[in-house]
């Protein structure tokens, strides 16, 4: 059974830093991109920023040169650092990723997600 479980989560204020970790755990054979999705009351989820197993990384527009995302792959665990931080930021934040795990007898690409974790920027 594979798990994303996310650590970080906070209220900052305006200008403020924080720093997201998710770690994946269970039968994993590889993970391949990986990513951070947010989602603001009354508001669909967006993709933040994503990252390929390679190293290459995508960022909306919003958080350009504010935000950054990195990975551990010796340690299946992606990161964001959150820098400069504003209101609109508010929003549950969402680790996801593509994983091939093995699960009853076989290996299968599936798509995974965290749990979710609050991030509330203060103004």
């Amino acid at each position: 059974q594979v798990q994303l479980v996310e650590f970080g989560g906070g209220l900052v204020q305006a200008g403020g830093s924080l720093r997201l970790s998710c770690a994946a755990s269970g039968s994993i054979r590889r993970i391949n991109n990986m990513g951070w999705y947010r989602q603001a009351p009354g508001n669909r989820r967006e993709l933040v920023t994503s990252i390929t197993s390679g190293g290459s990384t995508d960022y909306a527009d919003s958080v350009k040169g504010r935000f950054t995302i990195s990975r551990d792959n010796a340690n299946n665990t992606v990161f964001l650092q959150m820098n400069n931080m504003k209101p609109e930021d508010t929003a549950v934040y969402y680790c996801n990723a593509e994983i091939v795990a093995y699960s009853s007898g076989y290996y299968r690409r599936s798509d995974y997600w965290g749990q979710g974790t609050q991030v509330t920027v203060s103004s």
